[in-house]
């Protein structure tokens, strides 16, 4: 068995944070994902996987098939428990639909089942991923970030629970994540990394950042990329992208920022309606399954290619999806900036 700590991964994904995982000196040595193509993107870049990835409903597998399947006798415990359950029920794309708004989405279970592997493995530490809505003070996500930190506490843990912009941490994309960190009771708990970036544009108040931000400029300068199909915008609202310009959006076309010819209403659609990257500041958002309207867009006019999401997220330029161009897009939407998560990881490391 390595030398290096044992790390788990429930919900991998394309491996976003298991790549800052191993980056911090764990071994992926298990892993757990539904998505056919997102496990196989798993197995193609993660060598020292000590079994296949169990490409099942997590509700269906039992804690100590995940112990075997890393490779642990009985008895032994994994170094790092890691994962971030799908964001679906608390998202903030999804909060108009009222039965979210309720809490009555039925994913919200899957963060029971991170903390029914974590109660059950009794990892050294763990970190758990999800998006920041999480922590609204409202009637789908209080009561469901409520019962996550107290089901932590039940199985054995103290935790620290902080949304931390992937921009401030030299990644070139502006990300807010959730990031609850924890260890066995009795043990020291870390912070959370200080920022170490905050341009000018948008300087941080808290952390130590004392870097100007990474631009989407300076992540695509010296890219070389095919050209993919269906890259450029087309169908009812195509031709307007060229006239926006960069950091821009369809508010462009409104009569309060002074267009002759106004076609929109003032906030009338999402804010990535029609936006279009600015090479001087860090790239907003990148979604998992954007609609055919929904940026950020290329300021040369075009949609963004896989080799460029993949310098936005800060994977290597070699790691190698698995999967269609929508199913790539979905894996690289849903997963964790692997800089971010390795500096995340790395405040766990120092206390081991």
């Amino acid at each position: 068995m390595s030398t290096r700590g044992v790390a788990i991964s429930l919900f991998s994904g394309a491996g976003g944070l298991d790549l800052g995982v191993e980056a911090a000196s764990y071994s992926v040595r298990a892993a757990v994902e539904y998505d056919r193509d997102a496990a196989a993107t798993m197995e193609k870049n993660f060598p020292g996987l000590a079994s296949p990835v169990i490409q099942r409903d997590i509700l269906e597998v039992p804690t100590r098939e995940i112990l075997r399947a890393a490779g642990l006798k009985a008895r032994e415990r994994p170094d790092l428990l890691v994962g971030g359950p799908p964001c679906t029920p608390f998202s903030k794309s999804g909060f108009w639909l009222e039965w979210k708004r309720a809490g009555l989405d039925p994913g919200a279970s899957l963060l029971q089942a991170y903390t029914r592997v974590l109660a059950e493995a009794r990892p050294r530490a763990f970190v758990l991923e999800n998006v920041y809505a999480l922590t609204y003070n409202n009637r789908a996500s209080r009561p469901a970030f409520d019962r996550l930190m107290r089901e932590i506490s039940d199985a054995g843990y103290t935790a620290r629970p902080k949304v931390l912009n992937a921009a401030d941490y030299g990644v070139p994309q502006a990300r807010p994540r959730l990031f609850v960190i924890g260890v066995r009771k009795g043990q020291k708990l870390p912070e959370h990394p200080p920022a170490t970036h905050g341009g000018r544009w948008e300087r941080r108040a808290t952390g130590s950042a004392d870097q100007p931000h990474v631009t989407a400029g300076q992540a695509l300068e010296n890219l070389v990329s095919e050209p993919e199909q269906e890259e450029v915008l087309k169908g009812q609202w195509g031709a307007l992208l060229p006239d926006i310009p960069p950091g821009e959006n369809y508010l462009h076309y409104t009569a309060e920022r002074g267009h002759s010819d106004p076609i929109f209403k003032w906030r009338s659609r999402y804010w990535s309606f029609l936006l279009k990257l600015d090479p001087h500041r860090p790239s907003p958002t990148i979604q998992a399954q954007p609609g055919p309207n929904v940026g950020p867009f290329h300021w040369d006019n075009r949609r963004l290619r896989v080799p460029e999401l993949k310098r936005l997220f800060t994977f290597p330029d070699s790691f190698d999806l698995v999967g269609s161009r929508s199913s790539v897009q979905a894996q690289l939407g849903n997963s964790v900036p692997p800089l971010l998560a390795e500096k995340v990881v790395q405040v766990l490391v120092n206390e081991r």
